[in-house]
């Protein structure tokens, strides 16, 4: 069973900044992908960023110069850099990790409300 925890969810104002972070442990396998999804009230889940173990990174073109997402190899943990939030960027974030063996694994997720 492979363990996600999350942090950094919190209420912040428009313009404001937040960090998640995601630590995995119990992976029988190494980690390929760490990501993030976020899922706001009346819309599906959608993939934020992610990044592979060789560092190739993925934004949704909503989050593109605003947001950054890197990693620790050495402690599997992946971040989450958020500036310049937006009332648009309130949701559920999720963090999700793929293994070599292409086992996926999902986070409780992490409250992100910012007020206007």
């Amino acid at each position: 069973q492979v363990r996600l925890v999350e942090s950094g969810g919190d209420l912040v104002q428009a313009g404001g900044s937040l960090r998640l972070s995601c630590a995995a442990s119990g992976s029988p396998f190494s980690i390929n992908v760490m990501g993030w999804y976020r899922q706001a009230p009346g819309k599906q889940r959608e993939l934020v960023a992610h990044i592979t173990i060789t560092s190739n990174t993925y934004y949704a073109d909503s989050v593109k110069g605003r947001f950054t997402i890197s990693r620790d190899n050495a402690k599997d943990t992946v971040y989450l850099q958020m500036n310049s939030l937006n009332v648009e960027d309130t949701a559920v974030y999720y963090c999700n990790v793929v293994d070599v063996a292409g086992f996926r694994s999902w986070g409780q997720g992490t409250q992100v409300t910012v007020s206007s």
